[in-house]
């Protein structure tokens, strides 16, 4: 089991070093070749930050553990919501940002009916893949027309090169002094860390699940879920050590949709992905409650206050405990 354990979070830990890499090589590499910061914004960042999830989805779907990989994305999917939306919540509570949380939150809310619709219809395969990547295209489309709305609308009077240098300047993964050869690195380490951190993680995963005597699922929803949310834990945690809540939320979200449309429908073309029953009867139920959850605070825009934080703690507890 040790040997198991211990290659379950060595996957973990390359995956996530060799994401970030990976982001930010591309990132520099495509802002430097003259590709608008907003494409990447909307392309290289969002789909890089999703890697590790993807790689695990596509290893686990080719080596026929469908439970590994399904798991994962709705076990992430769940301690998004519980688990990063709620120790923040805890730590300083969560100021809601209108307009983008309540996009976010519609967006999400529709990629997890348009999921579980499409789990009842049988094993995921080509066609469900195709489907959910045509929403993502929807959602990538209203997201490019609406920050495009949104700049011109805040737009200074002020220099082109200027201009260009403060768009760049809004993602994080940019350095403007960093030597080609180290963007060439951070590729390498990234291309060559993502597929064995996968590899080390799948394996480590299903061991570890039968040494423990429970199914593939289980490894899936709990330890992958977490190990491949730890870095959106880990940056919900430093803006609320900050006081920088406002957006929290409304990444959260957007990742969850990302998750359901992104991950899964590629996941679904290395198919077909057989749905375990006991997702199908209560973890996909246990998803979309607690998106529904957050409704009445994105409705109404209330923030999130400490207590609710420990309450969703509090479930993510009980939710984790039944499943072992």
């Amino acid at each position: 089991m040790l040997a198991a354990l211990l290659m379950t979070l060595a996957g973990l830990a390359l995956l996530v070093l060799a994401g970030d890499a990976l982001v930010r090589g591309a990132v520099n590499l495509a802002l430097r070749a003259g590709v608008p910061a907003l494409l990447v914004s909307l392309t290289i960042v969002a789909f890089g930050t999703s890697a590790p999830e993807l790689l695990v989805v596509i290893k686990a779907a080719a080596e026929g553990y469908p439970g590994v990989a399904i798991g994962n994305i709705v076990g992430s999917n769940i301690a998004n919501i519980l688990l990063v939306v709620g120790v923040p919540a805890l730590i300083s509570g969560i100021v809601m940002d209108g307009e983008s949380a309540f996009r976010n939150y519609v967006f999400m809310m529709g990629a997890s009916i348009a999921f579980i619709a499409l789990a009842w219809l049988g094993p995921l395969d080509i066609p469900h893949g195709v489907v959910l990547l045509a929403l993502l295209g929807l959602m990538l489309f209203d997201a490019w027309r609406s920050a495009r709305r949104h700049r011109r609308a805040h737009k200074a009077a002020r220099a082109a090169q200027a201009a260009a240098a403060a768009e760049a300047g809004e993602i994080e993964e940019v350095d403007p002094g960093l030597p080609g050869w180290k963007i060439a690195l951070l590729l390498v380490i990234g291309i060559i860390g993502l597929p064995l951190g996968a590899d080390l993680l799948v394996k480590g995963a299903v061991d570890l699940a039968e040494d423990l005597g429970v199914s593939d699922t289980v490894i899936g929803l709990t330890v992958v879920a977490v190990g491949t949310s730890l870095p959106e834990l880990a940056t919900t945690v430093a803006a609320a050590l900050r006081r920088h809540t406002d957006v929290i939320l409304g990444n959260v979200l957007g990742s969850n949709a990302f998750n359901l449309l992104a991950i899964m429908g590629l996941g679904s073309l290395f198919g077909p992905l057989e749905m375990p029953r006991r997702v199908l009867d209560f973890d996909l139920w246990v998803m979309l409650g607690t998106a529904l959850l957050l409704a009445p605070f994105i409705i109404l825009r209330l923030n999130i206050s400490r207590a609710v934080g420990a309450i969703m703690l509090a479930l993510y507890a009980l939710y984790v405990a039944q499943l072992v």
